[in-house]
């Protein structure tokens, strides 16, 4: 019996074999791929690129140039095979008389093709691994996503063609393996890889809009460019003082609360729970518009009044906001535990009352039934199951709990949504 790759197939003349994980050196096309990764990053349309969440980014080129090695389905259900008439050249079959063996010589035999289905990305089998063996790759070639294997039998001998085909596709995968240790270590550092390109990216594009500013020029921007940047709160440590020509006045880009400075608020919230420690019959038959007031006293102790409760905002009212330049930077929704549902419907409120530049927003749910453990297990269910949730940011502490969230109206667009339980005395 002879192994013949798919083009070895035509009656009468037994082309050259097609040989697996032939060609390209493996080492070398993931060095490719890495540049190519490099440029298409560096390709991405400046506004384009700074107006994306930097994480979706990455996400996605990690999902595309992730290099995804092939997996046989070689199970009875997965291969097909296909059988004709052929003739196949034995004049070099040393077990056969032949007078003259510098012509071939034909005897009828009958070909068999199986095709094997598989998993990942099929450009790999062109590629030879650094590790190989004495013998050479597997004959074959690749339809698709299939594996082409082609046997030639003069007689009919199935036991004999069951284990050329097992001992080849063996080889096919062992040849995988090893294709598999070197993609491996590209694999590990990719989202590595991924995230400090674009944060390189990002912040030279940053610095050449800074630049540009500090030269005193009114600067032509377009529509689709980023307008955040980031805003102190009030008492704290003010930003580097960024200098101006008289007589120009520079791009003002939106506000968006400082990281440290959402925190800052944040913990201002949790520390109420001493407060409600220290006074449970203070707040023992409170409903939640006293609740939220208290939370109000301590905000504005620290921001001088920006915070307002019962303020509209876009589709309705919400109860604390925190305004900078007639612009919100902190939104927050006060509930009563009675469900998941008093979650579901907060979440829904919160997004519904965010605009397109609102960036942070927290939620406060108060509880008062007696299995409090229960109604912290069940937040992180409700959150992760709403349609605009994306992804959750660990944070400290057994009653917070942080998500990203996309706008209701733009996927891109992106808010941080924090949730705060507290334990209210009935």
């Amino acid at each position: 019996m002879t192994a013949m790759s798919e083009t070895d197939a035509t009656i009468g003349h037994v082309r050259e074999r097609n040989y697996l994980f032939h060609g390209t050196e493996l080492r070398a096309a993931i060095a490719g791929h890495d540049e190519r990764l490099a440029r298409q990053i560096e390709s991405i349309d400046a506004g384009g690129f700074l107006g994306r969440s930097p994480d979706d980014l990455a996400d996605e080129f990690i999902a595309e140039f992730t290099i995804d090695v092939p997996t046989l389905r070689r199970g009875s259900d997965d291969v097909t095979m296909a059988h004709r008439e052929t003739k196949l050249d034995v004049s070099q079959d040393p077990m056969r008389f032949n007078n003259d063996r510098s012509r071939p010589f034909y005897l009828p035999a009958t070909e068999y093709t199986f095709h094997v289905p598989f998993d990942g990305d099929g450009e790999l089998f062109k590629c030879a691994p650094s590790t190989f063996t004495s013998s050479g790759p597997p004959a074959g070639a690749v339809h698709g996503n299939e594996v082409v294997l082609t046997y030639a039998q003069l007689n009919h001998e199935p036991d004999a063609l069951k284990a050329s085909l097992d001992r080849d596709l063996d080889s096919i995968e062992k040849h995988l393996e090893w294709v598999g240790n070197d993609v491996r270590e590209f694999n590990e550092r990719l989202p590595e890889t991924v995230r400090k390109r674009l944060e390189a990216r990002r912040e030279r594009l940053l610095a050449d809009r800074g630049l540009a500013a500090s030269l005193g020029y009114k600067l032509r921007v377009r529509d689709d460019a980023s307008r955040t940047y980031a805003v102190p709160a009030r008492r704290r440590k003010t930003p580097i003082e960024r200098r101006r020509r008289s007589g120009v006045e520079p791009f003002k880009p939106e506000p968006e609360l400082l990281g440290r400075e959402y925190e800052h608020v944040l913990d201002i919230l949790s520390n109420m729970v001493s407060v409600i420690e220290r006074s449970p019959e203070a707040f023992r038959h409170m409903k939640e518009e006293h609740l939220r007031d208290q939370f109000l006293v301590q905000l504005n102790g620290q921001y001088e009044g920006s915070a307002t409760g019962e303020t509209f905002n876009f589709d309705g009212k919400t109860d604390i906001l925190i305004r900078e330049q007639g612009r919100n930077i902190f939104v927050a929704e006060c509930k009563f535990w009675h469900g998941p549902k008093t979650l579901i419907d907060t979440i829904d409120q919160l997004l519904g009352y965010l605009t397109w530049r609102d960036t942070k927003g927290a939620i406060l749910i108060f509880n008062r039934t007696k299995n409090f453990s229960a109604v912290l297990a069940k937040v992180p269910i409700v959150m992760e199951a709403h349609p605009k949730y994306k992804r959750i940011i660990p944070v400290e502490g057994e009653t917070r709990f942080r998500y990203v969230f996309a706008h209701r109206d733009d996927s891109n667009r992106e808010l941080v949504i924090t949730v705060l339980v507290f334990e209210v005395p009935t």
